[in-house]
């Protein structure tokens, strides 16, 4: 039997590979040079796409696949891919939702403990003999007993916070509507008035075009000299620029941040700063985690060329 031919638009560890290449005729379009003619070759005999979510596939890789009939994507943002011309060719796409949203709000919790107390330096401070010559290290400053705004109060965004209710922190969120399910929480529909509220700034909404800066400079203005944010979403989500500008004026106080525009290729304005935390987008960095995104990619292409529900269809 002819084995379903696949798209690999991005590099999977080997454990993800092996069982891929058992079941698939995966053609590797990261390791190809001449991506376009590469894509014209494999292209008509594709059936399938397996990309990741910062890779996502767009317009013209579709139209390089005319036979295509899903997208499993390794992630859970789909931002990068053209779900809408996907829906409107009858295309599956899906996701790995769940997975990772514990290692995600773990790493969240972990940057905003990590900047405001200072722990990357005070590291420094211990290795490069400052302890030893110049004595205590600055004082940093207190989390417990603050006031955390969660924006965008989906999984990602309910994990955090129920972390965050550990540290006794007074916790609301924004959102489309109320959420039944944070009764103890409160509801601050307007983004600007939600940083105005916080010490700590949470950003774990999906990306859109709804959503494109929706942290911009009246939520950074409001967010205030004493504030964090903290991004384990998307880069669209900040207005980079307006966010850089803040950090660097101080009229916000510091930032922790695991995405950026144009990543890995980063904004060198920030690696110029001492008041941001940079990450290299690794929340869902676990070997238990990324073996179960790996796992849920396989199983919904499986399941589609088996002729069975999709574990995680997103359209």
């Amino acid at each position: 039997m002819t084995k379903p031919e696949i798209l690999q638009v991005g590099y999977y560890p080997e454990w993800d590979q092996g069982p891929l290449d058992a079941a698939f005729t995966m053609h590797r379009y990261f390791e190809a040079d001449d991506k376009a003619a590469f894509l014209a070759q494999v292209g008509p005999a594709v059936r399938g796409i397996a990309t990741r979510g910062e890779l996502g596939a767009d317009k013209s890789m579709l139209d390089a696949c005319p036979n295509l009939e899903v997208v499993s994507v390794y992630g859970v943002g789909y931002d990068a891919v053209d779900v809408a011309a996907c829906t409107a060719r009858g295309i599956h796409v899906t996701n790995t939702p769940d997975v990772l949203t514990k290692d995600v709000a773990d790493l969240g919790v972990a940057m905003m403990l990590a900047q405001a107390r200072g722990m990357i330096g005070a590291s420094q401070w211990v290795r490069d003999g400052s302890w030893e010559a110049q004595g205590l290290y600055p004082l940093q400053s207190r989390v417990w007993g603050k006031k955390a705004g969660v924006l965008g109060l989906g999984r990602i965004g309910f994990e955090v916070a129920k972390r965050l209710a550990g540290f006794d922190l007074d916790i609301a969120y924004s959102d489309v509507t109320a959420k039944d399910y944070a009764p103890d929480w409160t509801f601050i529909p307007d983004p600007v008035a939600l940083a105005r509220h916080a010490d700590f700034l949470f950003v774990t909404l999906a990306a859109s075009a709804e959503t494109r800066h929706i942290v911009n400079k009246p939520v950074l203005d409001a967010l205030g000299p004493e504030g964090m944010v903290i991004n384990v979403s998307r880069a669209s989500n900040i207005d980079e620029d307006a966010l850089l500008d803040a950090l660097e004026s101080k009229t916000v106080g510091a930032a922790a941040l695991d995405v950026f525009a144009g990543e890995p290729a980063l904004n060198p304005r920030f690696l110029a700063l001492d008041n941001v935390m940079v990450q290299p987008h690794h929340a869902s960095g676990t070997f238990e985690t990324r073996k179960a995104m790996g796992k849920l990619v396989f199983d919904n292409l499986a399941a589609h060329f088996a002729g069975q529900p999709l574990l995680t269809l997103v359209n």
